[in-house]
């Protein structure tokens, strides 16, 4: 494939050089099926631990919620990230992975209890909001360290397939988890105690993922240029300036490494629109199933109906894994994006065009497979085509963007949406952004073109 050529498809080797291994095969690599089970663990957590402090806020009966109390809420979940993480990356790339694996799920335990206990009393607002936000910071700390440590555990031809089922299999068990917070609050009840009881719950997650973690060898996620035996050494004082400086620089660097790279500037370009686009559409749905929406024989409204949207988002992320590997071998990374993307835009239309109940439903379908194909994509993107001395830094970039997009959107959102969420022109709006995110993605390729 000449240089041209791997610019149009967005690849850095030909498609045929991959490798398709089977999850059997991969299961077998060592440390794969240690890495998924600590994901599987975590992302059930975060799933019951999201959904039950989401229904707490909006669907709690003893409180009420406008749009801007939905966003504020959605907004605690993923902002505290897009803030640190740019800087935990830096950290990512210089400390034992396997040991923040397992330290950062233990204080994710311990924060989840706090929050519980707040939820418990009545207590809302700033004590509420700050507890919830360190739980997510911790959270996306251990997600940014399970992909920067994928390539460790999977040789390089089979990262794609790899990351595939990790990914999609991780989103569709915080899914579940989701779900099981919904089954739980119908059993134990809505109130405050009922949600602290299931909000407690959730530290199961995170207790497993830290033991199942713990069994790594120390060293055996990377970085590759920490040696194993220095991971834990005490920090000299030039040392502790050297990683202050790298922290603060930690931003910088992983624009740095995103720019020189446009295959993956594209992938986050793409990425970046999609979570704009299903930010709007997250905070418009909430609202109309809480309270525009009425039953519809085994559609339902209010947090059931939240429900069978998570389930039918999680059928999704199913399809995205079965047709992104075949896609990607077949028509290369960048034309599988465009698809995705394209598709997003008639199922926004569509949404807009025909608001109601199944529309909504649909398009959590549809929308979780398209969304999930080009998240794929780009993990494939950072996790193939970036170094692994920046590699945690770009992770954690990437983190950032896709939480500060979607956070943007949702305030955004808040504040054009009336209060019972029956906003056609918003959802119209998110087609629109999708094709912007169409066209960047490809202007982001003809500038590797015009360089090679």
């Amino acid at each position: 494939m000449s240089s041209s050529s791997a610019a149009t498809t967005g690849e850095t080797t030909t498609v045929g050089a991959r490798e398709k291994a089977g999850l059997s095969r991969l299961l077998r690599s060592p440390g794969y099926g240690r890495l998924l089970a600590v994901r599987f663990a975590t992302q059930f957590g975060d799933g019951l631990f999201q959904a039950a402090l989401g229904g707490a806020v909006l669907f709690n009966p003893e409180r009420q919620a406008d749009p801007l109390a939905v966003a504020a809420g959605l907004a605690v979940i993923l902002l505290p990230y897009s803030v640190i993480g740019p800087f935990t990356g830096a950290l990512l790339d210089r400390w034992d992975r396997r040991r923040v694996l397992v330290v950062a799920n233990l204080v994710r335990v311990l924060l989840i209890v706090a929050v519980a206990v707040l939820v418990g009393t009545g207590a809302g607002g700033v004590p509420l909001y700050l507890a919830a936000l360190a739980v997510a910071g911790a959270s996306r700390f251990v997600l940014s360290g399970l992909s920067a440590g994928l390539p460790h555990v999977v040789e390089p031809r089979h990262l794609v397939e790899a990351n595939t089922i990790a990914a999609t299999a991780g989103a569709a068990t915080a899914a579940l988890g989701g779900a099981t917070a919904i089954g739980l609050r119908a059993v134990i009840g809505s109130g405050n105690s009922g949600s602290a009881l299931v909000t407690a719950i959730a530290l199961a997650g995170p207790l497993v993922a830290a033991l199942v973690a713990a069994g790594f060898r120390r060293g055996s996620l990377g970085p590759d240029r920490v040696p194993a035996s220095d991971a834990s050494a005490p920090a000299t004082p030039a040392a502790e300036r050297s990683a202050t400086r790298v922290v603060v620089h930690g931003m910088t660097d992983g624009l740095r490494a995103v720019a020189a790279t446009p295959t993956v500037a594209a992938s986050f370009a793409a990425l970046m629109a999609h979570r704009l686009a299903f930010g709007i559409g997250t905070l418009v749905s909430l609202l109309l199933f809480r309270y525009a929406f009425a039953d519809s024989g085994v559609l339902r409204a209010g947090m059931t109906g939240v429900g069978e949207a998570v389930v039918l988002a999680a059928a999704g992320l199913g399809i995205a894994a079965l047709l992104t590997p075949w896609l990607v071998h077949r028509i290369g990374r960048a034309m599988t994006v465009r698809l995705a993307l394209g598709a997003s835009v008639l199922t926004q239309i569509g949404l807009a065009a025909f608001l109601g109940l199944p529309a909504v439903l649909a398009a959590a379908f549809l929308l979780g497979a398209t969304g999930q194909i080009v998240k794929l994509c780009t993990d494939a993107a950072v996790q193939s085509e970036t170094g692994d001395d920046v590699r945690g830094r770009v992770f954690a970039l990437y983190d950032a963007l896709f939480n500060i997009s979607y956070v943007v959107a949702v305030a955004a959102a808040a504040l054009l949406s009336p209060p019972d969420g029956w906003a056609p022109g918003l959802l119209g709006a998110a087609a629109g952004i999708y094709v912007i995110g169409l066209v960047a993605h490809e202007l982001q390729l003809r500038r590797r073109a015009s360089g090679s």
